[in-house]
C-alpha cells in the first residue's frame, strides 16, 4: 500500500480569492494537478481539476477585529498562501460593512430556516470522540487499514473519513475508492449491532454521499437504505425493553419506598437509559436524513412503504429530542402528499400524537407540525380526528402567531367545510379574531382564505349570532355596499338564512339590498345581493312596497325569459330569481302583482326549459305551492295555465324533495277545484294500483311451492264484491273518505302525513339535494 502511494504525487496550486455573493464566505478558487510516476520517476500520467472552497465567516460582526480574523482564516486554510494576508483582510473588511438588500436578505433568511429545518447536528455528541488529528485525503488507504481492526480503530478509522466525506470537494475522488466503501458497507452490515457510534459514523459517511443526487446511485448499491430501515426498526425494539426495564424498576421503588437499594438501582438504571437514549438518537437522526434524502426517487419511496416507513416514523413522534421531532415531521410531511401514505398514517395514532406537539416552542418543530397537519386535513376522517383529540382551541390559540397563522387559517378553513364541525367555532374565540383581522384589512389586502373561513362559519347559526353580536352586521353591510366586494356578501347571504333575531336584523338594509338589484351591476354581485333577500323569509316586512319602489317585478321577469338560457345569463342568477319570486309570494298582493305581470307562464317556460335539473324544478314547484294560498293567484294557476298538468307529472318523481312539494301543492289545489281534484286522484289511484299490483306479481316470481289452498288464495286477493274489478284496477269510489269533506282542509288517511299550511306561509323548503343552496362550502 505504501508502495503505491509513492508513486502518486499531489500538487495543489492557488488561483483566485474573491467573496460570496450573498453570504458572509470567502470563495477560494485552486487546482489540482495529480501526476502517477514511472519507476524512474518521470510523470506517467497526469490530470488537472479545479475546485473551489468556501470558508463562511459566522462570528464577523461589525465589532469583529478583521486583522485577527483574517490571519486565523490564512492559517487554517491550507490553499491560502501568507502572502495573501493583506488581500484576505481587505476582503473582510469590504464584508464587514457590505449591506445586503430586503429581498437578499429575506432570501438568505428564508434558505437559512429550510436548512436548519431538517439539518442534524455535527457529528460531537459522544464524550471522547473527538479526534485531534486532522484528515488528509491522500492518507484514505491507511485509514482503510484501520477498518479491519477493532472497534476502537474502526471508530477512528471510520471518524477520519467522515471528516473527509462532509467536504463535498473530497466526494467524488471517495466516490472512486471502492476498497474504502465497500469496507464500510461491510462493517455497517455486520458490526452495527455492536457499537452504536460505529454505525452512526458509517452511516453519517454515506449520508454525505445522499445529499448528492447523482451519488444516489452509489448509496443503492451497496444497500445501505435497506440497512438503515433494520437499523431504525431495530433500535425502536430495543428502546421498548429499556422503557419495560425502567417501567418494572420504578414499580419495584413505588412498592418499597424505603428502600435504599431500590432508589439507588433505579437511579442508575435510569442515567443508563439517558445515555443510551442520547447516543440511539443521534443514530436515528442520521439514519433517516439518509432515507429522507433516498425517498426523493418515489420507486424508492415506495420500497420504504412496503417496509412501515410511516409506522415507524409515528412511533418516533413519542420522543422528546426536537432535532429527531423536526427531521420525523419532515419526513411525515413529504410522505403524506401521497394517498397511500396518508391512508397509512390515518390507520395509526398520527393526529394524536401530533397533537401533543401543538403548540411547542421549537419555532422549525412548530411550522412543520402544522403544515403535515394541512396535508393531513384533506382527509373528511383525520379532520374529525383532528377535532376529536382538542386541536381546535390550539389552532384557534395560533392566530395571533405571524410566523404560523397562514397555514392556521388554512387548517381551520379545512375543518370549516364539514357542517359537523361548524358549530364548534362558537365555543372558541375563532370567530372574533377572524373578525377583527377582516375589518383591519382593506379590500386589496383582503386574505381570502380568512374570509372564506367566515364564508362557511357563516352557515351556521350560533356562528352567525356572534358575527352579528353588537354593530356587527352593521359593520359588514357598509363595508359590503362600499367596497361591493362579492365574497363579503356572499358571507352576509349565509348569515340571513338563519331564522330567529339574527334575520330580523336585515329589515334595515332591504332597501339598500334591493337597490343594488339592477342590470348594470355585475353579475356576481347581484347574485350574492338577490340571494341575501331572498332569505328574508321575514313577517312584518312588506314586500309590495319592495317591489314597487324599486321596480323588480320587471326585472325578476326579464331574468327568466328563455333567450337567457343560451349562456348569456348565468344559471345561478336565474335560480336566484326563482327563489326570490318564492319568498316574495308569501305575500298575498305580491304574489297577486306577480300573476298579473305574467310571471307564472314565463316560470312554466323555464320548467320546460330546465326540466332535468332538479334544483330548478324544486324551486318553481314551490313558487306555484305558494301562490295556491292566495285566491287571486290560485284561480290564474288553476284556470289560465296548465301548472297542474305538470305537477301531475312530476308528483311520482324520482326526487324525494320534489315529490314533497308537488305533493303538497296538489293536495292544495284538489281542495279548491273539483275536476283538477279527480284527475289527480285517478292519478294517485293508477299509481298506487300499479305498485299493488307489481308488488303482487313480484312476490308470485318469488315463491318456489305453489301455495296449498289455491282457491282460498285466488279470492282473497279477488273476491267479487264490488270491491275491485275483473281486470284488477282499483276504483277510485273505494277511496272516497280519503277526501277531505266539507271544506275540512285537513287530510286523512293516506294524506295524514301532509301538514295544513293554509294558517300562516311556510318558510323556503330544502333543495333538491336536501340542503340549502346557501349552505354549501366555499371552496378556494
Amino acid at each position: 500500500m505504501q508502495e503505491d502511494a509513492r508513486c502518486l504525487k499531489r500538487k495543489v496550486t492557488f488561483g483566485s480569492l474573491d467573496v460570496h455573493p450573498t453570504e458572509k464566505a470567502l470563495v477560494v478558487h485552486y487546482e489540482v494537478e495529480a501526476a502517477v510516476l514511472g519507476g524512474g520517476g518521470g510523470p506517467v500520467l497526469g490530470e488537472r481539476k479545479e475546485g473551489q472552497k468556501i470558508i463562511r465567516l459566522k462570528s464577523l460582526s461589525p465589532t469583529t477585529d478583521v486583522a485577527a480574523l483574517a490571519k486565523k482564516v490564512v492559517e487554517e486554510c491550507k490553499f491560502l498562501p501568507t502572502s495573501h494576508l493583506p488581500q484576505v483582510e481587505q476582503l473582510l473588511y469590504y464584508l464587514q460593512n457590505r449591506k445586503s438588500s430586503p429581498v437578499e436578505g429575506k432570501a438568505q433568511t428564508l434558505e437559512r430556516k429550510e436548512k436548519r429545518l431538517v439539518k442534524p447536528k455535527d457529528l460531537t455528541p459522544f464524550e471522547g470522540l473527538e479526534l485531534n488529528e486532522q484528515a488528509i485525503i491522500t492518507k484514505v488507504d491507511e485509514y482503510v487499514e484501520l477498518l479491519y481492526e477493532g472497534i476502537p480503530e474502526k471508530i477512528r478509522g471510520s471518524a477520519l473519513i467522515l471528516q473527509l466525506a462532509r467536504n463535498p470537494d473530497n466526494l467524488e475522488e471517495l466516490l472512486h475508492d471502492e476498497a474504502a466503501l465497500g469496507a464500510l458497507a461491510r462493517i455497517l452490515r455486520e458490526d452495527w449491532k455492536q457499537s452504536v457510534e460505529l454505525a452512526t459514523i458509517i452511516i453519517y459517511i454515506f449520508f454525505c454521499f445522499s445529499s448528492f443526487s447523482q451519488f444516489h446511485a452509489v448509496v443503492s448499491h451497496y444497500k445501505i437504505g435497506a440497512l438503515c430501515m433494520s437499523v431504525v426498526e431495530h433500535e425502536l425494539k430495543r428502546h421498548d425493553v429499556w422503557c419495560e426495564e425502567l417501567r418494572k424498576k420504578n414499580k419495584a421503588c413505588e412498592s418499597a419506598p424505603e428502600n435504599g437499594s431500590l432508589r439507588r438501582d433505579q437511579d442508575k438504571v435510569l442515567r443508563k437509559y439517558q445515555g443510551l437514549l442520547a447516543k440511539q438518537e443521534q443514530l436515528l437522526r442520521v439514519s433517516l436524513y439518509l432515507l429522507l434524502n433516498l425517498a426523493e426517487d418515489t420507486r424508492t419511496e415506495l420500497k420504504m412503504r412496503n417496509k412501515n416507513i410511516v409506522g415507524l416514523l409515528v412511533k418516533l413522534l413519542d420522543r422528546n429530542d426536537e432535532e429527531l421531532l423536526v427531521l420525523v415531521v419532515s419526513f411525515l410531511k413529504k410522505l403524506s402528499i401521497f394517498l397511500e401514505n396518508k391512508n397509512d398514517m390515518a390507520e395509526v395514532d398520527t393526529v394524536e400524537k401530533l397533537g401533543r406537539l401543538v403548540p411547542c416552542e421549537h419555532e422549525d418543530l412548530m411550522n412543520l407540525t402544522l403544515r403535515l397537519l394541512f396535508n393531513l386535513s384533506f382527509d373528511s376522517g383525520l379532520k374529525a380526528k383532528m377535532v376529536e383529540v382538542g386541536l381546535l382551541p390550539k389552532l384557534t390559540a395560533l392566530l395571533g402567531d405571524e410566523n404560523n397563522r397562514q397555514v392556521v387559517i388554512r387548517i381551520l378553513y379545512h375543518l370549516s367545510m364539514e357542517d359537523r364541525f361548524r358549530g364548534m367555532f362558537a365555543y372558541t374565540d375563532c370567530v372574533p379574531q377572524l373578525m377583527q383581522r377582516l375589518y383591519e384589512h382593506g379590500k386589496e389586502d383582503m386574505e381570502p382564505d380568512l374570509i372564506s373561513i367566515l364564508i362557511n362559519l357563516a352557515a351556521n347559526k350560533k356562528n352567525a349570532q356572534v358575527m352579528c353580536e353588537g354593530n356587527g352586521l352593521k359593520m359588514l353591510m357598509k363595508r359590503a355596499l362600499k367596497t361591493k366586494t362579492c365574497l363579503l356578501m356572499k358571507m352576509i347571504r349565509n348569515i340571513s338564512q338563519h331564522d330567529g333575531p339574527t334575520k330580523a336584523l336585515f329589515i334595515d338594509y332591504v332597501g339598500d339590498l334591493a337597490s343594488e338589484i339592477r342590470a348594470e351591476e355585475e353579475e356576481e354581485w347581484v347574485l350574492e345581493c338577490l340571494g341575501t333577500l331572498a332569505n328574508l323569509t321575514i313577517p312584518d316586512l312588506d314586500w309590495e312596497l319592495v317591489l314597487k319602489e324599486y321596480n323588480l317585478v320587471p326585472y325578476l321577469k326579464n331574468r327568466l325569459k328563455p333567450v337567457f338560457f343560451s349562456g348569456s345569463a348565468d344559471d345561478d342568477l336565474i335560480l336566484e330569481v326563482v327563489i326570490m319570486i318564492g319568498t316574495v309570494s308569501i305575500d298575498d298582493a305580491c304574489a297577486v302583482m306577480l300573476a298579473k305581470s305574467g310571471i307564472i307562464p314565463a316560470l312554466i317556460e323555464l320548467l320546460n326549459a330546465q326540466q332535468e335539473d332538479d334544483e330548478f324544478v324544486c324551486q318553481i314547484v314551490y313558487v306555484f305551492y305558494q301562490m295556491v294560498f292566495h285566491q287571486a293567484t290560485r284561480d290564474v294557476i288553476i284556470k289560465e295555465t296548465q301548472a297542474p298538468a305538470y305537477l301531475i307529472d312530476l308528483m311520482h318523481d324520482k326526487n324525494a324533495e320534489i315529490k314533497k312539494v308537488c305533493d303538497n301543492t296538489l293536495d292544495i289545489i284538489a281542495e279548491y277545484d273539483e275536476e283538477w281534484g279527480k284527475k289527480i286522484q285517478s292519478e294517485k289511484f293508477r299509481f298506487h294500483n300499479n305498485q299493488w299490483l307489481e308488488m303482487v306479481e313480484s312476490r308470485q316470481a318469488d315463491e318456489p311451492e305453489p301455495y296449498l289452498y289455491d282457491n282460498e288464495r285466488t279470492n282473497l286477493f279477488y273476491s267479487a264484491d264490488g270491491i275491485i274489478s275483473a281486470d284488477g284496477s282499483v276504483s277510485p269510489d273505494l277511496f272516497s273518505h280519503f277526501q277531505p269533506q266539507n271544506g275540512d282542509s285537513h287530510l286523512t288517511g293516506d294524506m295524514s302525513d301532509v301538514f295544513d299550511q293554509t294558517s300562516s306561509s311556510p318558510g323556503r323548503p330544502a333543495t333538491a339535494y336536501g340542503f340549502r343552496p346557501d349552505e354549501q362550502p366555499h371552496y378556494l
